[in-house]
């Protein structure tokens, strides 16, 4: 077994030269809703800066439909809120054969607050074969608000 130890900078500069599977060319997306300025497109594509955002309050689902599966390695989320404090919940879920079944991956939460922790950025290493749909589920507050889901990034790799 070769083992290799590597520091902090040398972790962030090897998922910044990540290459990522271009979403736009081989998925489609399907979501529950998007406000007009916020499109999923902000979220998903590379180069696009605005994020997605919904247009209601509770829980949102982003599904990717492959046109051919895929494998894939590392999923890669951000999020940032900077107006309200609230606890959010996302859950990763794939199916393999087209959405007759699915396999959760993980569900997460976190805590958002404006004088604190405004951003959240997980890379989760995961070792999937043939992904069809990959979806993911935000419940914006956990507590119910009225806060809305939103996503900065999402990037995934095989």
């Amino acid at each position: 077994m070769r083992k290799k130890i590597i520091t902090a900078e040398q972790q962030a500069t090897n998922s910044s030269e990540q290459t990522w599977l271009d979403l736009e060319a081989i998925a489609g997306v399907e979501i529950t809703s998007e406000e007009a300025d916020y499109p999923i497109e902000g979220a998903l594509v590379e180069g696009r800066t605005s994020g997605w955002r919904a247009d209601a309050p509770g829980k949102q689902m982003i599904r990717l439909v492959f046109k051919k599966p895929v494998q894939l390695r590392i999923i890669s989320l951000s999020f940032v809120e900077t107006g309200i404090e609230r606890t959010q919940e996302y859950l990763l879920r794939y199916s393999s054969d087209a959405g007759k079944s699915s396999h959760e991956i993980l569900r997460q939460q976190w805590n958002f607050s404006p004088e604190g922790t405004t951003s959240e950025a997980e890379e989760h290493h995961v070792d999937l074969q043939t992904v069809s749909i990959l979806e993911l589920i935000i419940i914006p507050d956990i507590g119910g608000g009225e806060a809305k889901a939103s996503l900065e990034k999402l990037r995934l790799s095989s």
